[in-house]
C-alpha cells in the first residue's frame, strides 16, 4: 500500500510556474494521495478550481477537499445577480478504494499583528482499502509560530484519540420516523488505526515533534511513529523543503510526515522523498506499507 503527501504550493514550482499536471504526475499511483495548499479563486496559479482540475487529472481516484480558508468572492453582476464564489485554500484526500466518511477538522488559530495568518485545518478520511478500513488525516499546520503549531498538535490528537469512541458517521438504527438515515447502508466503520499525513511545519527536534511521537497517557509506547525512521533511514535528512542555493542563510528541512498508529509500525517498508517533483516549493513523501 502506497501512501504519498505533498504540499503542492497551489501548483507553483520553484521555478515560479503554474502547472497542476506536474503535481498529478508526481503523486499517480499511490493508493493514498494526501495535499495540502490546493486552492480555488485565490492565488497566483492558472487554475481557478484546482480540485476539479486534480479530478480530471486523477479520474480513477475518490476524493474530497476541505477548505479551512474560506472568505467570499462574490461579486454582482449588472442585471442584479450574484455570482457566488469562494476563495478558498485547503487539503484534499485522494484514494484508489472509497473514502467511506469524511469531516473537516479547523485548527486553532492565533493572531499576529504584524504578520499575515490564516485558518488551517485537517480532514479526517475513512478508507476502505488493503489494510481493511483505516483512518486517513490530511494535515497542514501553520508555519509562523511554534507555539500555535502546539495548540493545533493538542487539538488534533484530542479528536484522533476520541474518534473511535464516538464510532463512525453515524452509529445505531438508521431509521427515524419516517426516514431512514442510513439510506439502507451500513454503519461506517471508525477503526482504531490512524496515519496522519502532510505539511507539519516542524522539524523532528522540536516540540511540535515530540508532542506527536510522545507516550499516550504515560505508556510505554509512542503515540504515532514516524515512517521515516522506522523504514531504516537512520540519520538521513529526508529534507522535504529544500532552500535554493542563492539562500544560503536558510536551513533546509524535514517538515513532511507520515505518522503512524504504533500497530502500523512494523508494516512500513520504505520511506522516501521524492527529490525529482518539480511542481511545488515542498518534496512529495511516499510510504510503503505491507498489505
Amino acid at each position: 500500500m502506497k501512501l504519498a503527501t505533498y504540499n503542492i504550493h497551489y501548483a507553483v514550482g520553484r521555478d515560479g510556474r503554474a502547472d497542476i499536471t506536474r503535481i498529478a504526475e508526481a503523486v499517480s499511483g499511490a493508493d493514498v494521495i494526501a495535499l495540502q495548499e490546493v486552492e480555488r479563486n485565490y492565488g497566483p496559479g492558472e487554475t481557478p478550481d484546482q480540485p476539479a482540475a486534480l479530478e480530471a487529472l486523477l479520474p480513477d481516484y475518490y476524493w474530497v477537499y476541505a477548505p479551512a480558508f474560506d472568505v467570499d468572492a462574490s461579486e454582482a453582476v449588472a442585471d442584479g445577480r450574484v455570482l457566488n464564489r469562494r476563495r478558498q485554500h485547503g487539503v484534499m484526500l485522494l484514494s484508489k478504494t472509497p473514502i467511506l466518511s469524511c469531516r473537516p477538522l479547523p485548527l486553532p488559530k492565533r493572531v499576529f499583528a504584524d504578520r499575515f495568518n490564516m485558518r488551517m485545518s485537517a480532514i479526517e478520511g475513512v478508507i476502505d482499502g488493503p489494510l481493511g478500513p483505516l483512518r486517513i488525516y490530511v494535515v497542514h499546520l501553520g508555519y509562523l509560530d511554534g507555539g500555535e503549531r502546539q495548540l493545533q498538535i493538542e487539538h488534533l490528537l484530542a479528536m484522533v484519540r476520541a474518534a473511535p469512541d464516538e464510532g463512525g458517521a453515524w452509529t445505531g438504527p438508521g431509521v427515524i420516523s419516517d426516514r431512514d438515515w442510513s439510506a439502507g447502508a451500513p454503519e461506517p466503520p471508525m477503526p482504531e488505526n490512524a496515519v496522519l499525513l502532510g505539511d507539519f511545519n516542524m522539524p523532528p527536534d522540536s516540540p511540535e515533534y515530540a508532542l506527536v511521537t510522545a507516550p499516550e497517557n504515560g505508556g510505554a509506547g509512542p503515540a504515532f511513529v514516524d515512517a521515516w525512521p522506522a523504514a531504516g533511514n537512520g540519520e538521513a535528512p529526508g529534507f522535504t523543503f529544500i532552500y535554493p542555493p542563492e539562500q544560503p542563510e536558510m536551513r533546509s528541512q524535514r517538515i513532511d510526515y507520515c505518522f503512524l498508529s504504533p500497530a502500523l509500525a512494523d508494516k512500513v517498508r520504505a520511506c522516501r522523498v521524492d527529490q525529482e517533483a518539480e511542481g511545488s516549493d515542498h518534496q512529495p513523501v511516499w510510504t510503503e506499507l505491507a498489505a
